[in-house]
């Protein structure tokens, strides 16, 4: 029983990652809304080897080279990591819920592989400001103080949509990569949500943080994300009766973004 449990959780985890990373895992595993509703336990996990790549690689080149391009260096990683597939689910977002068509015709332009012109004015702004965000980072005094901040950021931000799931209906009922999901459950969020709070005070406590510290910065960016995620969730809700792939990825992004922004504003203000 303990083996087919580990096995089944193994099984899940690396589904996750296979889904939503381009980090290898080769190992051939079924897609099925079974393992895909047990694989949502592991996004903070996801989320935290993102971030903590991300924050490894701003650490590498924190004072040997200048913020700019580091910060250069760090956003190209960060959207290799995942192969640009949140960028991308912005990018339809963006075509669709800014063309201020019907719902039907939102869903339809969505689902179109070309991008229009919404989809890259939305994508440049948003890396835009993630690198003017990463830069100003960079160009503080150590970039240690954002670094726990960042990898928590990426299990957030992949944390709402396992939520997200749960709260609001797909759009497109019956198809589409969001119905897999439909076997996702409470149970499954609030595993999903445990899991991240343990692995923000594994990792606040290997940077040598204190455990009050970690609460606050649990509590601010659980905050933030809260706000930001159900304001757009609800926002696309209204406008396509439902969510889609593509607004998981959107979601994301601009979760990251926010929380992203949230560290500069605090670093900002404890200096």
């Amino acid at each position: 029983m303990a083996v087919r449990f580990l096995k089944n959780q193994m099984q899940a985890a690396g589904a996750a990652f296979q889904l939503i990373t381009r980090i290898p895992i080769p190992v051939m595993i079924p897609f099925v809304p079974q393992v895909l509703a047990r694989s949502v336990i592991y996004y903070p996990v996801v989320g935290t080897i993102v971030g903590g790549f991300a924050a490894a690689a701003g650490w590498l080149l924190f004072g040997h080279l200048p913020a700019m391009p580091s910060a250069v260096i760090v956003l190209m990683l960060w959207a290799a990591l995942s192969g640009a597939l949140h960028l991308d689910g912005l990018m339809d977002t963006a075509d669709g819920v800014l063309s201020h068509r019907s719902r039907d015709r939102m869903l339809e332009i969505m689902k179109d592989s070309r991008v229009g012109a919404m989809g890259v004015i939305v994508a440049v702004i948003l890396l835009l400001f993630k690198f003017s965000l990463l830069a100003s980072l960079l160009e503080g005094e150590s970039w240690l103080g954002a670094a726990l901040q960042i990898i928590a950021a990426c299990g957030w931000s992949r944390l709402w949509l396992v939520w997200a799931m749960i709260i609001w209906p797909f759009a497109r009922t019956g198809e589409g990569m969001a119905s897999m999901f439909a076997e996702v459950r409470v149970r499954h969020a609030i595993a999903a949500t445990l899991l991240q709070v343990v692995l923000i005070f594994g990792v606040g406590l290997a940077f040598g943080s204190s455990w009050s510290s970690i609460m606050s910065l649990m509590l601010i960016q659980a905050g933030v994300t809260l706000v930001i995620g159900g304001i757009i969730s609800h926002w696309l809700y209204r406008k396509l009766g439902g969510l889609t792939g593509d607004t998981y990825g959107a979601l994301n992004e601009l979760i990251e973004s926010a929380l992203l922004f949230a560290t500069l504003c605090e670093l900002m203000w404890l200096n």
